[in-house]
């Protein structure tokens, strides 16, 4: 029964139960904000309209066990997340520098978490309850659920299911899992007994129940950091990530001493229908009133006015996690939900009239890639798509869709995201509708209509600048990054100003680029020095590659190789290295003068050193060397200067 007449927050006190118990406490590193974005508040409102009483312990003391046992003992057990972002991004940058600000606390409050968050809250719970069932889920633990090269401490991790002492991970969006695991432990199952549930990973002392598993290589023989265990690595890697289509995979088994541990095959795709029913439970859509005197939870200003219109991503670049996390299956919302959910913004006293995104993990991704998985009326594969994927080659759908060169099977449709983004901006008091989300723009130009798309985009909705990412200029890199061949962007970056002119109109596009990705060299990173030269681009901010848990390119950065060949890559590990890939993109800077000059001359790139045109460094003359100041006088000196103000 669905609780559709419940406007309010979900308790996050005792004393705000209706009742005396609870049955789920949902334990996370964000502050609560209950809107659909936020991983935990979909799972409890979910929860909730399924009957079931739940109550939100956001951001607890882990210094002690006392806000652990706030609500009591919950009745059916404790889920964990770490919250929207991991625990260890949040915190660091790539320099492995302490960040500033949390925006998903409140007033952006540091220290409010702490690091490896799911393993220290689950073991607190352990400490304050010895048997309640601990399920773990959300984007920290679902990229950990296997042995993982873990960047911070440069070597390799165990499943983070043991490190947590948890019972259950859930791997994936979750949703399904979620009601599974709440039915099997309210008929009395024993969590220990919870193993057949797709898209979860348990652990047992005994796999002769598994059926057909794939055994990888044990957590000893890919832990130690001497090349043959990285290779090994690499090679178990390649097989998790040739897993994770729900249609083709095998439970996967991964052995530790006296323990295994297990992953399901992943969990089917939600249907449109599943989605809109979500996406339309009474979320308050704002943070807790509790942090209105912090000055709010940042994090809800970039979602509040934004909608999420499909989940999971073909595109598979290998410095992304959603095929490991979401999928590669996209699932889209009913026209029909997301303009009542438009709408809905409209009757928000704080909506000025713009919808700052309607998109998904990529915009123009409305539907699957392919027959395999298209079914107009669900949203997922009926009976003859599973035939299909059983007598078909599906070598390469076990990796990507449209590189190196698009799939012959590949769907290109624009069209029903142009009929959506039409509906929505001639909602009554709306104003503009942004685009926001990226775009995929070599699926754009392989759509014979993708022309009716640009157009719509640059008429509607930009405003000036289109932000695109084609992450570098070398082939031999975008290669390792799975991303199309630079031909592509500069034929997309053409067709761009061609149809901006047409409308006469002045928008740019906005290129992200990536330095340091593996694969990349210093001759590379000089390649695309030249190009920004030529087009009189230089990137305010530069993105350093962040070696991720559970992603391709990570697996290349730990091990060397790029696991779908065994072939060796080059990898920029140094500080200098990543320092000086950096400075070349921003050769502008008076900062960045001597280091990228020391880059090009190690190259034999002194004809970028000069007056040419086409020079990235202008020659500086040599100064006058000058008498050294006396102590005296430089101590003079530094009293005469001003203080500066705090």
């Amino acid at each position: 029964m669905q609780r559709m007449d419940v406007m309010a927050f979900l308790p996050t006190t005792k004393k705000e139960l209706k009742g005396t118990g609870v049955d789920f406490v949902l334990v996370t590193g964000d502050a609560y904000v209950d809107h659909p974005s936020f991983g935990v508040s979909l799972i409890g409102r979910l929860l909730e309209s399924r009957g079931y009483t739940v109550a939100i312990l956001s951001q607890p003391d882990w210094k002690n066990t006392h806000d652990f046992t706030r609500f009591g003992k919950p009745r059916l057990g404790f889920m964990v997340t770490g919250g929207n972002i991991d625990s260890m991004v949040n915190h660091y940058s790539v320099a492995l520098h302490k960040r500033k600000a949390d925006a998903y606390s409140p007033g952006g409050q540091l220290g409010l978490r702490p690091n490896r968050a799911t393993i220290v809250y689950s073991n607190k719970i352990r400490e304050a309850y010895n048997n309640v069932p601990i399920i773990i889920g959300g984007l920290e633990a679902s990229l950990r659920r296997l042995a993982h090269y873990d960047y911070w401490d440069d070597a390799m991790r165990r499943s983070i299911l043991l490190d947590a002492a948890a019972d259950i991970l859930v791997y994936g969006m979750g949703e399904k899992q979620v009601i599974d695991i709440a039915e099997a432990l309210e008929s009395g199952l024993a969590v220990s007994d919870i193993t057949f549930i797709p898209g979860t990973v348990f652990k047992t002392k005994d796999i002769s129940f598994v059926e057909d598993p794939i055994i990888l290589p044990p957590y000893r023989d890919v832990k130690d950091p001497a090349f043959h265990a990285r290779k090994e690595y690499a090679r178990s890697f390649m097989t998790q990530y040739e897993n994770t289509d729900y249609l083709t995979a095998k439970i996967l088994v991964e052995e530790y001493p006296n323990m295994y541990v297990v992953q399901n095959k992943p969990a089917q795709p939600l249907t449109t229908a599943e989605l809109d029913r979500i996406y339309a439970l009474p979320y308050m859509r704002d943070y807790h009133p509790s942090y209105k005197d912090a000055g709010g939870v940042p994090a809800i200003e970039e979602v509040k006015f934004s909608i999420t219109a499909a989940r999971g991503c073909f595109g598979s670049c290998n410095f992304c996690a959603l095929s490991f996390h979401q999928g590669r299956v996209v699932q889209a919302r009913s026209h029909k939900s997301i303009i009542a959910e438009a709408v809905g913004f409209t009757h928000d006293p704080q909506f000025k009239g713009y919808i700052h995104d309607v998109g998904g993990p990529t915009a123009n991704f409305r539907a699957p890639a392919c027959d395999r998985y298209h079914n107009s009326d669900t949203g997922v594969p009926g009976p003859q798509a599973q035939d299909w994927a059983k007598t078909a080659d599906i070598s390469h759908c076990k990796r990507q869709c449209l590189v190196p060169k698009p799939c012959k099977n590949l769907r290109y449709d624009h069209e029903d995201y142009i009929k959506l983004l039409k509906a929505l901006r001639e909602i009554p008091k709306v104003k503009k509708v942004f685009v926001r989300s990226g775009i995929r723009y070599d699926y754009v130009m392989g759509d014979p209509k993708g022309d009716a798309f640009l157009k719509e985009l640059c008429t509607h909705h930009i405003s000036g600048r289109l932000k695109v990412a084609p992450e570098h200029v070398s082939d031999k890199v975008l290669a390792n990054m799975g991303k199309p061949g630079f031909d592509q962007y500069k034929k997309f970056a053409s067709r761009f100003e061609e149809i901006n002119k047409e409308l006469g109109k002045v928008q740019y596009l906005v290129p992200y680029l990536m330095s340091s990705h593996p694969g990349c060299n210093l001759d590379d990173a000089i390649e695309l020095a030249e190009y920004l030269q030529s087009v009189g681009h230089m990137p305010e901010q530069v993105q350093d590659f962040y070696p991720t848990p559970s992603t391709l390119s990570t697996c290349m950065y730990y091990t060397g190789l790029d696991p779908r060949t065994m072939k060796r890559v080059f990898v920029a590990k140094t500080q200098h290295q990543k320092t000086t890939q950096r400075a070349l993109m921003q050769y502008r800077l008076p900062g960045n003068y001597e280091i990228v000059k020391s880059a090009l001359l190690k190259a034999g790139r002194k004809d970028l050193i000069g007056h040419d045109p086409t020079a990235l460094l202008r020659p500086i003359k040599a100064r006058k060397p000058t008498t050294p100041a006396s102590p005296r006088s430089k101590q003079k000196n530094k009293k005469a200067q001003p203080k500066r103000s705090k």
